[in-house]
């Protein structure tokens, strides 16, 4: 018997007779807590988007649909690609052999992985990566969001040496490492006295989870942390009071309702939201790193919106929590979805890698005023592949002739500017058709609606009336 634990379909229409011959020949297969994050990690990292998805799971089995494209919003004709998600999803059965395939060419040789958090500021990365510079380690690859007045990051370093070509491989010499940390710990924490706010860790790069699910992982744990200090607003700091206020409010903010489904045994859980890349891995990475199971989900992206439901179940328990623990969920998952929202203008720097560069690029941005709210870095063999989103000193978006110095002094043809798609960056949002009256019970209806057709399809309902 053959067994198809996630299907991906090459078109967005699908007849809903074919839908049910493709059930009956790929029956469900087997399930265990964490599996739906790592499929839709492994797609996310092939930098598919995921225009609808069907998640239905029922005791040891699960079985889940995807509707994908690629990243231009085209249908899946390249056979390598789709080859690439059978090798990396298994075939015939979900099989994971070890951490997921990166599309990315990663460093071969061993890096040090440097953890980073606390208040953000202008000119903050020029800053690490002068230390950084400083101490002899060459930053080969580095991911920094930001989000509200608060910064994470991921760095990874290998030795630089001392420029004689025996640098290379993990910085392993204890004492440097120790100041590494101190001088890093030193520079997150500026001129505040705080000293629990910020954090600078060296961790074991061999054993390192994928490095978006950290960030995630980081930058609740620092929400949490700073809950407990009582050092965040009463509506959860990195929730849409924040950042959502900031990109217009009213019915543009993402909308997080979480609700008790007792007569199911069920936590309901409705998303809408502007829709952008890599939405649904940032709420499922959330749902398993907060301890919730999906039993059934339906995501729709239509437009410059998405909407998400999930009837979930925290791990070990029958019932939906409390009233604070569905509270907790819905400010964690407005958190997960805001500070993903990439702001800025957008740089992309393509040029020949060394050691300094970053240093060097960054400290530019600071002379002239450019503050980086989000970055990632990438080390492409000899070429540094790196997009950075800039605003100004005060969060504004940064004149023309800011940028025009910039790139007279880096270098027109290796430093790009794009401007930020509106699916993905600031201002404005999703408009409600409905208004903010009728959003909650529309958006509910439609997902409901297209959900039940696809569990009664499954046989998992009785009725989809």
């Amino acid at each position: 018997m053959m067994a198809c634990g996630s299907r991906i379909s090459r078109s967005n229409e699908m007849v809903d007779e074919f839908e049910k011959l493709v059930i009956r020949m790929n029956p469900p297969s087997a399930n265990k807590y964490g599996t739906l994050l790592e499929v839709v990690q492994v797609l996310t990292d092939l930098k598919l988007t995921i225009k609808r998805a069907y998640i239905s799971s029922d005791g040891e089995w699960f079985m889940d649909v995807f509707h994908v494209v690629d990243q231009d919003g085209n249908k899946l004709y390249d056979s390598q690609v789709i080859d690439r998600i059978e090798q990396s999803l298994g075939a015939g059965s979900l099989s994971f052999r070890g951490a997921p395939e990166r599309v990315e060419a990663e460093a071969e040789e061993s890096q040090t992985t440097i953890e980073l958090i606390g208040r953000d500021r202008p000119g903050l990365l020029s800053e690490v990566f002068a230390v950084l510079t400083n101490l002899k380690c060459n930053i080969v690859a580095s991911e920094v969001w930001t989000h509200d007045a608060r910064v994470a990051a991921l760095v990874h370093v290998t030795d630089a040496g001392d420029g004689d070509g025996t640098g290379g491989g993990a910085v392993e010499d204890a004492d440097r490492l120790d100041t590494v940390k101190r001088l890093l710990r030193h520079v997150l924490r500026g001129s505040s006295r705080d000293r629990t706010a910020s954090r600078a860790a060296i961790v074991d790069s061999s054993s390192a989870a994928h490095s978006q699910r950290r960030l995630h992982q980081m930058m609740h744990a620092d929400r949490g942390a700073r809950r407990v200090a009582g050092d965040e607003d009463e509506d959860g700091g990195e929730g849409f009071a924040g950042a959502g206020a900031a990109r217009g409010g009213g019915s543009g903010r993402t909308v997080v309702e979480v609700e008790d489904c007792a007569e199911r045994g069920y936590t309901l859980v409705n998303v809408r939201c502007r829709d952008r890349p890599k939405l649904l891995f940032d709420t499922v990475c959330t749902l398993t790193d907060m301890g919730y199971v999906v039993f059934h989900g339906t995501v729709i992206a239509e437009g410059s919106e998405a909407y998400q439901e999930y009837y979930i179940r925290h791990l070990g328990d029958s019932a939906g929590g409390s009233g604070e623990d569905r509270d907790r969920l819905r400010r964690g998952l407005e958190a997960a979805i805001e500070r993903r929202y990439t702001e800025g203008l957008r740089l992309e720097l393509c040029c020949e890698d060394r050691v300094g560069l970053l240093s060097d690029v960054t400290r530019i941005f600071r002379e002239h005023g450019l503050s980086v709210t989000h970055a990632e870095v990438e080390t492409r063999g000899a070429q540094a592949a790196n997009v950075f989103y800039v605003v100004d000193a005060s969060g504004h978006p940064v004149q023309a002739q800011a940028v025009d110095a910039v790139r007279a002094e880096i270098g027109e043809q290796i430093l790009s500017v794009r401007e930020l798609d509106a699916g993905n960056g600031g201002g404005g949002g999703p408009r409600s058709p409905t208004g903010a009256g009728g959003g909650r019970r529309s958006l509910g209806n439609m997902i409901r609606s297209r959900s039940e057709k696809f569990l009664y399809n499954l046989g998992l309902i009785r009725s989809c009336s």
